[in-house]
């Protein structure tokens, strides 16, 4: 049986996996430059788990600045099959408030400076982006959010917003006319070049704020959202934790096989540098 291979991107307030027996403390070279910190490789109660933190140790990297190819090339280089990213994010809707959990199905995508996919000239290809995430992944990372005690939603809708201002009041209101559940900053990049490596992805948002849409509640500050991503971490913790214990009982799907069929460019035409680089995601 292939050992399960599980791969964690850490967000706002999520540096470190507790409890983890790290083996190695790796530089992953990518065709698109370093990951944004070296990838911590471990166990974590007898599962192969790979840790990154998406802004680096500290904090040093803001959302449009995150090497998101780099991150996910490194992910699948390394066998990574799974990736679930703990992230923070506002709650647009009033049943999801601060110290709530949601595992959303969708993205709507708002960014305008990144590159999101890892086709480039020389190779064109288009992937269906219907589902985002792995449904199957994210329908066990719900039963495991459930069981740890989490207030959590199945579902629903991410907006991901280019960063690194909070929005707007008229920018709140518009994107919850949209009917968003919630809103954050780096997911759908991430989600967008893992469904073109054929991992599976799910995203586990950690409400910390109600962004600035609502007339009862301080509009969104940093304070704010660490003050309660602190608190929601240990639980997030335990999620994983509750997760990996339940691997084995997740259904088959077709991530793996999302960009089969997706490149049209014509194989000659293609540079061989190109296809050399690319040849763990499309060869």
């Amino acid at each position: 049986m292939t050992e399960k291979f599980l791969g964690v991107i850490g967000g706002s307030g999520l540096y470190q996996m507790k409890d983890l027996e790290v083996i190695e403390d790796i530089n992953v070279d990518t065709p698109f430059g370093s990951p944004s910190n070296n990838i911590i490789i471990g166990k974590l109660d007898g599962v192969k788990l790979a840790f990154l933190p998406r802004h680096g140790i500290g904090h040093v990297i803001p959302p449009s600045d995150i090497n998101f190819r780099a991150n996910i090339f490194a992910m699948k280089k390394i066998g990574v099959e799974r990736i679930i990213s703990v992230s923070a994010v506002g709650g647009m809707k009033e049943n999801m408030p601060p110290g709530h959990f949601v595992v959303p199905h969708q993205f709507i995508d708002r960014t305008y400076k990144r590159i999101s996919t890892f086709f480039a000239p020389g190779m064109v290809g288009h992937v269906s982006m219907a589902d985002p995430v792995c449904l199957a992944t994210a329908g066990t990372l719900f039963k495991a959010a459930q069981n740890a005690g989490a207030q959590v939603h199945e579902g629903g809708t991410y907006i991901c917003i280019e960063g690194p201002q909070f929005s707007t009041r008229a920018e709140s209101h518009l994107y919850r006319q949209w009917g968003v559940d919630v809103i954050g900053m780096t997911n759908v990049t991430e989600a967008k070049l893992s469904r073109e490596a054929g991992i599976c992805y799910s995203t586990l948002a950690l409400v910390t704020d109600f962004d600035c849409w609502h007339v009862e509640e301080e509009p969104v500050t940093l304070e704010a959202v660490l003050e309660i991503m602190h608190k929601n971490v240990e639980q997030a913790q335990k999620v994983i934790r509750g997760l990996i214990s339940m691997l084995g009982n997740i259904e088959p799907c077709s991530c793996c096989e999302a960009a089969k069929f997706a490149v049209v460019t014509d194989p000659v035409k293609t540079p061989q540098k190109l296809k050399d680089e690319l040849s763990i995601l499309f060869g």
